[in-house]
């Protein structure tokens, strides 16, 4: 397997904890974002979406979106599970993973913020203001999600990482590059120290990746 991202990509951050804790080391490729180069003919031609990650199994098939490569990880690789065994508990953890991943991400990633410059004329300190507010309501939705539900346990589900918590990490480190106050969540503070003290998460972080710039 080859697997493309970029060191700060949330989403390419979701798929490294899970390669790692299923103790799989594909090929490495960077994409730099900033410098354009998912744009380029040649990524262009492996992902027309024009976005990180991909991941290109041995058939030289192509799976985009990192849902759907956390997916097919858990099916060809299903020990250990990131994913219940009972289909109430894999609804929760998919419902838990989609707040972050679909709800926050998207409209504060890169792309959307160089947007909201080029053409509405927001600043540095506006395209902040903009990712800090979808943080928020992301956040607050997700804390009341798993504060006082008996299901939540050491982690999002239970006391063992799903892709849940695999989606809510990356975006704990943008709401702090963004300036959240994350005091006010606390179970997902909590959630947040369990899962950075796995290896499989901590060794996944931007700063610890072969591309990694200040």
């Amino acid at each position: 397997m080859k697997f493309y991202g970029y060191f700060r990509s949330s989403a390419a951050f979701r798929v490294r904890i899970a390669l790692n804790l299923k103790g799989l080391a594909p090929e490495l490729a960077s994409i730099h974002l900033r410098r354009q180069e998912q744009t380029s003919p040649a990524y262009t031609r492996i992902n027309p979406q024009q976005l990180v990650p991909a991941l290109v199994l041995d058939d030289g098939t192509v799976i985009a979106q990192s849902l759907a490569i956390l997916e097919y990880l858990e099916e060809c690789y299903p020990d250990p599970p990131i994913l219940p065994r009972d289909p109430a508990g894999r609804a929760r953890v998919r419902s838990l993973a989609m707040i972050p991943a679909c709800e926050v991400h998207p409209i504060q990633n890169l792309r959307v913020l160089n947007h909201l410059g080029a053409a509405y004329g927001q600043d540095d300190a506006g395209k902040q203001a903009w990712a800090r507010h979808w943080i928020e309501i992301g956040f607050t939705a997700y804390e009341a999600s798993v504060a006082d539900d008996p299901k939540t346990g050491r982690f999002s589900h239970g006391d063992v990482p799903t892709i849940a918590d695999m989606c809510l990490v990356p975006q704990v480190f943008n709401a702090r590059r963004f300036g959240n106050d994350l005091a006010r969540y606390p179970t997902i503070m909590r959630i947040f120290e369990a899962c950075m003290a796995l290896p499989a998460f901590d060794q996944a972080q931007p700063s610890k990746q072969p591309d990694a710039e200040p």
